[in-house]
């Protein structure tokens, strides 16, 4: 019997939590403003599998969501990103992790997409 993988959502900003985070994923394209490096606790950022540029630009142009969900699984179905996603996949199923993302609302971002792709 396989254990489903424990794959958390959090902003960067909150404090890592080193007992429940696991591995701590950033997956932003661009690293948060005004976050220290010493103090995100971020392990891995895996660069294959967050938006474009582009596609982040389109999105706060007015794009929506349903049509940004249906261009970011086209990008993260690229060979880099699919290689990225199958090493991360290999994480979870390791240990927890947690993906983090600048957004408010983790639960409503790329990274909850990331998070169903990966499983969680």
């Amino acid at each position: 019997m396989t254990q489903e993988p424990v794959i958390r959502l959090r902003r960067v900003y909150d404090p890592p939590d080193p007992v429940a985070d696991g591995v701590r994923i950033l997956v932003d394209r661009l690293w948060p403003r005004g976050l220290a490096k010493a103090v995100a606790g971020v392990e891995e950022w895996p660069k294959a599998v967050t938006p474009s540029t582009e596609l982040r630009k389109w999105f706060h142009d007015g794009g929506s969501a349903h049509e940004f969900r249906r261009r970011y699984e086209a990008e993260l179905a690229e060979p880099g990103a699919v290689a990225e996603l199958a090493r991360l996949r290999e994480l979870a199923a390791a240990g927890p992790i947690t993906l983090l993302t600048s957004v408010k609302d983790p639960a409503a971002s790329h990274a909850a997409v990331l998070a169903e792709l990966l499983g969680g």
